[in-house]
């Protein structure tokens, strides 16, 4: 089988892997570019081209017939462009056809989230489960659908998109202008404006979900705002996809609180069964998951 190579392509860096499809935890090469957004577009489309000739140097292979790529934001199934990036240069291109045209192979693409799902689904902490709903719960709050080691893409290329669910219509407002979204909401900034908006002390989200174990109720409140939104954020996936594993990922993802049997029992109080059986699991894969992905999208 054909070696896989895969491409996360980030605010800040560009990252790209090769893979041997029998040992796929051991990459045969890893590497990083600046991603430079600041100098525009081609100049991004000149980044990946450096990579990709510089993966090719280190292994001494040649490219191949496709390779997988992550991206900020979704290709469009209708037009081709992608869209949704918060690297705004990025927004309206037409990525996968011009990467392709640069390197003169096929690209596979799909969002960071889709390929962290994709990653922790078959490499990583869901491993062996055949539904996986993979989130990230960071800066920001996005997610990803993996069926039977396909990720799910969707009618408009937005399968996954559960940051964007909206949970108090009276809430803060998002990036995007909505709001009470789920990353409005619970992704760190929102927990950190909920702390500060009680405390009046601003403090970061590791600080906080420290201080909830040294008595501190306003941290303490904090996690529990956390714990009660993401049962009412999550019981609509549940709901509707009933994945047998959910990954969590992110800054956020690593505060315990999520994974207690506390929090499985607000998700059971209103899900459509008595019981919360599904896997809710912490990731093992860390900054690997989005290039491992990506170099899975093509396995």
């Amino acid at each position: 089988m054909a070696h896989l190579w895969g491409i996360d392509l980030g605010g800040t860096k560009i990252e790209g892997v090769i893979l041997d499809p029998a040992v796929p935890e051991k990459p045969l090469c890893r590497l990083r570019v600046s991603t430079e957004s600041d100098q525009g577009y081609p100049h991004i489309r000149a980044q990946i081209s450096k990579l990709c000739r510089m993966m090719s140097a280190e292994t001494g292979l040649p490219f191949p017939p496709r390779i997988g790529m992550g991206t900020p934001g979704v290709i469009d199934p209708r037009t081709d462009k992608l869209k949704n990036s918060n690297a705004q240069c990025l927004n309206g291109q037409f990525l996968g056809r011009d990467v392709e045209s640069d390197q003169q192979t096929s690209f596979v693409l799909a969002n960071d989230a889709n390929c962290f799902a994709l990653a922790e689904a078959t490499l990583g902490a869901a491993r062996g489960f055949p539904t996986v709903f993979g989130i990230i719960l960071g800066t920001g709050a996005g997610g990803g659908i993996v069926v039977n080691g396909q990720v799910l893409n969707g009618c408009h290329g937005i399968a996954g998109e559960w940051g964007q669910l909206i949970i108090d219509p009276e809430g803060p407002v998002s990036s995007y202008g909505t709001r009470g979204t789920v990353e409005a909401l619970i992704a760190g900034p929102g927990l950190e404006r909920f702390y500060a908006q009680r405390s009046g002390e601003t403090r970061k989200l590791k600080d906080i979900a420290a201080r909830a174990s040294q008595g501190d109720v306003h941290a303490q409140a904090t996690l529990d705002h956390l714990t009660d939104t993401f049962a009412k954020a999550i019981y609509p996936i549940i709901d509707v996809l009933d994945p047998h594993a959910i990954v969590i990922g992110g800054g956020v993802g690593n505060i315990e609180a999520l994974y207690t049997a506390e929090m499985r029992e607000k998700i059971a109080a209103k899900i459509f069964n008595p019981t919360f059986e599904a896997a809710l699991l912490k990731p093992t894969l860390g900054d690997s998951a989005g290039v491992f992905g990506a170099a899975m999208l093509v396995a």
